[in-house]
């Protein structure tokens, strides 16, 4: 199949730049240093390529993206980053032939996984993110609790997902700051794991001892700003339907909000300004330098936040050129 003959809107993604977001992120946190986050990309297909690449452990925001996981054979070592008391969807993983491993930071959630059969957990640790985790100085009897309830403790896990977008002038000092906390809880948990970190954090957050980053293999605008040596590889590949000349001219597409994450902002056309998204549309004028396109030409447009800009699609079509070379089904949506 060629790019010409997509249907749109579709997202496709740029097979070089992948490859070389896989290799920089390897060189960076070889082997299982890296534990990718699927969250971010939500295809079992992606994820072999990466497991190809020698980063064979995951980590999963859901249930869902555990058990696809799991069923694809990718089930050497999981991690769901995040707390469940959904005892069907905990016995479903205890008993999905992988090991799992679950966050708990609480009484409630350590009595969930113990009771659905979950024989593993991090501690998860509040790191100044205002997101689940309990405090540091509360680590020590939540792991307490798990091992008396039957659980083996692996260690802890925290994420400072608030400074994946500090500026670079405070970034370190920020995210030191935060990993002490994990530190501390670590000293009180034990076990071999400090798990943690990001794509806007990878290269300053030394202090974990597996990186869970994964908006780095397709990006978007939110991280593209940062400046990192990830290349933009996903688009959502639309049709121009729509075009308006004159001293007040505009061009409209056939993806909008019904297939863009826009909790970042809106998405970046390039070629083009963007005015704003509706539903079915995204309407833009030329630069001042430039010209709008004709009806039936095609655009790319740059997601401002990936994760959810997937989760919206069935598919990705991998392009090399003008050609289709590889379509991974989006298969880990869902809860």
């Amino acid at each position: 199949m060629r790019l010409a003959d997509l249907p749109t809107p579709s997202l496709i993604v740029d097979s070089d730049a992948f490859v070389h977001n896989v290799a920089t992120m390897g060189r960076a946190w070889p082997g299982r240093s890296l534990r990718p986050h699927v969250k971010a990309f939500k295809s079992t297909a992606l994820a072999k390529e990466l497991a190809a690449a020698g980063h064979p452990s995951f980590c999963a925001a859901t249930p869902r993206e555990v058990l696809g996981l799991a069923g694809a054979g990718l089930g050497e070592d999981l991690l769901l980053a995040n707390e469940v008391l959904d005892q069907v969807k905990l016995g479903a993983m205890a008993e999905c032939g992988a090991r799992v491993t679950i966050a708990v930071d609480s009484m409630a959630t350590v009595a969930a996984a113990a009771a659905s059969g979950i024989r593993e957990v991090l501690i998860d640790v509040d790191v100044g993110c205002l997101r689940c985790g309990c405090p540091p100085d509360q680590a020590g009897r939540v792991a307490d609790r798990a091992r008396a309830a039957g659980l083996g403790v692996r260690g802890v896990m925290g994420y400072e997902g608030h400074l994946m977008m500090e500026p670079d002038t405070t970034k370190s000092e920020r995210v030191e700051a935060a990993m002490a906390s994990l530190a501390q809880a670590h000293e009180a948990v034990g076990g071999e794991v400090v798990s943690g970190g990001g794509t806007g954090t990878y290269a300053v957050n030394r202090w974990v001892t597996e990186m869970q980053a994964g908006s780095y293999t397709l990006m978007d605008t939110d991280y593209g700003r940062l400046g990192l040596p990830f290349r933009q590889a996903v688009f959502l590949w639309c049709t121009v339907i729509s075009v308006h000349r004159g001293s007040r001219g505009w061009a409209v597409t056939d993806g909008g909000l019904k297939a863009l994450g826009m909790d970042h902002g809106n998405p970046t056309v390039l070629g083009g300004v963007v005015l704003y998204c509706s539903d079915e549309h995204t309407t833009f004028i030329a630069p001042p330098d430039g010209l709008l396109p004709r009806v039936g030409d095609r655009v790319r447009l740059v997601p401002a936040h990936l994760d959810p800009t997937v989760a919206y699609h069935e598919r990705l079509y991998v392009v090399d050129g003008k050609d289709v070379v590889d379509t991974w089904d989006v298969d880990l949506r869902n809860w």
